[in-house]
């Protein structure tokens, strides 16, 4: 059995964490989560499931899981959400596997649910990660929001059998929620990276989303729920540009200001 460090990020995670841990624990020895001023007990039911706890402030998701891969005692990390759930077939596959190299980076399959429901289709239905690596090649990058892992030419990518289930939103309020904040740390990436809003983007990509995962990748076979998730979709992908083209307005006019202030003085 390969040694292997699993590296949780954790805020108000109460409700799901620890069997989150449970299953861990089957994995692995040494279990760190970096917890970002919780009130909710989170942090005491790590304590309690034998977790190393980190408290540390809050510097966006890469970062504070860069933070828990530097923790670690082991060199091969396990990257997983406290609403995540190692599937048995997964557990066994980590359990008896050795590592061809530090080279070698393994991509997970995912089980999304809505609520209680196993969304099989849309976007989610296809949903793929590299979770496990070793830190002495491969770190996260330092994003906002949608933080990937950064690898080097020489990585070759291997896929595990078994699968993460991922409880991503327990109701359509939460799902609600969700949408905005991820579209809003979404912007601010974005702008961050010099990418600009458009009219065009801002209303003929959310379109766009909604068709390719309610139709092509057949999400109306989800019901209800499909039919949810390719809104939410839609709807980040609208608030995410619009936001970005207020962002790239504000920046347009501060720079005018400090121009023309400049003028003025001079």
């Amino acid at each position: 059995m390969t040694s292997i460090s699993v590296v949780i990020i954790t805020k108000n995670e109460a409700d799901s964490i620890a069997r989150c841990i449970q299953a861990c624990r089957l994995i692995s020895d040494d279990i760190i989560v970096v917890d970002n001023d919780s009130t909710d007990g989170t942090t005491t039911i790590a304590f309690r499931d034998g977790c190393y706890i980190y408290h540390e402030h809050w510097d966006g998701y890469g970062a504070n899981k860069n933070k828990g891969i530097d923790y670690a005692r082991h060199d091969w990390i396990l990257s997983i959400d406290a609403d995540e759930l190692p599937d048995e077939e997964l557990i066994r596959t980590l359990r008896e596997m050795k590592p061809d190299s530090r080279e070698v980076v393994y991509d997970i399959a995912f089980k999304s649910y809505y609520g209680k429901k196993p969304i099989r289709f849309g976007t989610w239905g296809r949903d793929h990660h590299i979770r496990l690596f070793n830190r002495q090649l491969v770190r996260w990058n330092e994003p906002p929001v949608h933080e990937t892992l950064i690898l080097p030419p020489v990585i070759k990518v291997k896929k595990l059998k078994g699968h993460i289930h991922h409880f991503s939103v327990k109701d359509k309020q939460e799902c609600h929620s969700k949408t905005v904040h991820y579209a809003k740390l979404s912007a601010e990436k974005y702008f961050l990276f010099g990418e600009r809003g458009s009219l065009m983007k801002i209303y003929l990509a959310p379109a766009f989303h909604f068709f390719k995962n309610y139709i092509v990748f057949l999400g109306f076979l989800d019901g209800r729920e499909g039919w949810e998730i390719a809104r939410s979709i839609a709807r980040h992908t609208f608030l995410k540009y619009h936001l970005l083209q207020k962002l790239t307005k504000n920046s347009y006019h501060e720079s005018r200001a400090v121009k023309d202030n400049l003028v003025v003085e001079y």
